[in-house]
């Protein structure tokens, strides 16, 4: 992953202020109406950063793993950054549409980030579905300060720079002459408050983090890249923000025996050449116990037998898929000399000593067979 951090300057644990602090410096310095040209890409790369590190979901994301950039899609480095972000880099921030400020201190609280897990299910589980208990590090609402992020006993101090507003006022020539522009306060960070003496459990951010088991229903029908959402079981927000979602994505185990095709299975049965040919019932192990599986006489191989029913419970809708036998006739290979006299005798009986080549039209042949039972389809 790109590294957000080393692009604004800024270490891994620096406040929203400090990073904020950062990314105002370099994009007046390297936007192209100051640095040209060459300054244009490495301009980009400090808006993308921003656009990660300057919003909180987005950097819980990024500190575990997952670039939210790359994940939504996102190429260009300047996602997002429109007249209202060079205004607030050249007039100090904060400001709207023609210097229009949101009034009232923002809120310390904010949302927790969505966590993604993966879990592995055999085949069988995806066919029935199971309840899963899994591991996971969540974030929670600190259990000394409750989520206030101040130290027991103590609460936060309007801010003094600011009056408790969370902006301040100042004039900044333009092209247009003064402007007097609204920006966040850079004591509290527009919070309007000071946090002086911060929770040493949680390091002032109202959540700390520990190891959890949450059980998780599987439902019949899954396969590998299927997400299941858990809303409310994400990371605890900052300062007693809502939690975020938890993201369970499932990866299928290959069977040995069984090949799944949508909410359909496949599997092989050999038949000896004598049972193909006089016909038989064979019984076979399914995920749903023994079933028997008729073999007509004359039988050919690669003939299909389908077993309604049998198949992967379909996701969110009621049936199942079913199971194909595909039928493999065993040809012997290692005959005694009895029975390969008994065969002869087979062969004279039959005519078949010095059998005719009789070509056949590909569709009602072996090939065509065998297409037909691999889309599942009965002859």
């Amino acid at each position: 992953m790109k590294d957000y951090y080393g692009t604004l300057g800024v270490s891994r644990d620096a406040t929203e202020a400090e990073i904020k602090k950062a990314y105002r410096k370099l994009a007046r310095e390297l936007h192209p109406d100051v640095a040209g040209a060459e300054g244009e890409e490495r301009f980009k790369e400090v808006a993308a950063a921003y656009d990660v590190l300057g919003n909180a979901d987005k950097r819980a994301q990024y500190d575990r793993g997952v670039d939210p950039r790359s994940a939504s899609g996102g190429a260009g480095g300047a996602q997002g950054f429109g007249f209202e972000d060079i205004f607030e880099t050249f007039f100090g921030g904060g400001a709207g549409p023609f210097g229009q400020q949101q009034r009232g201190p923002a809120s310390r609280t904010q949302r927790g980030g969505d966590t993604l897990v993966h879990t592995e299910v055999t085949l069988e589980e995806a066919v029935f579905g199971v309840t899963r208990e899994i591991q996971v590090d969540l974030a929670d609402v600190c259990s000394t300060c409750h989520g206030s992020c101040c130290a027991p006993g103590t609460h936060p101090n309007g801010c003094r720079q600011c009056n408790g507003t969370g902006s301040v006022q100042r004039v900044a020539r333009s092209l247009l002459g003064n402007v007097m522009t609204t920006a966040p306060c850079p004591t509290c960070g527009g919070y309007g408050s000071t946090i002086d003496t911060p929770c040493t459990d949680c390091s002032g951010q109202g959540r700390t983090h520990s190891r959890h088991t949450v059980s998780v229903d599987i439902p019949a029908g899954v396969e590998t890249g299927t997400r299941i959402r858990m809303t409310g079981v994400g990371d605890a927000g900052v300062a007693g923000g809502q939690k975020g979602d938890l993201y369970i994505e499932i990866r299928e185990r290959a069977h040995a025996v069984f090949e799944r095709r949508g909410a359909d299975l496949h599997c092989t049965l050999e038949v000896p050449m004598t049972a193909a040919a006089l016909g038989t019932v064979l019984s076979v192990e399914t995920f749903d116990g023994p079933q028997e599986v008729d073999v007509r006489p004359g039988t050919h191989a690669g003939s299909t037998v389908r077993l309604k029913g049998l198949g992967v419970g379909r996701l969110q809708r009621q049936g199942r898929g079913d199971l194909f036998v595909h039928l493999d006739v065993v040809t012997p290979t290692d005959l005694t000399d009895e029975q390969a006299e008994l065969l002869h005798q087979l062969a004279k009986l039959r005519g078949e000593e010095a059998p005719e080549a009789r070509l056949a039209p590909i569709g009602g042949g072996v090939f065509s067979r065998l297409k037909d039972a691999f889309l599942g389809r009965e002859r």
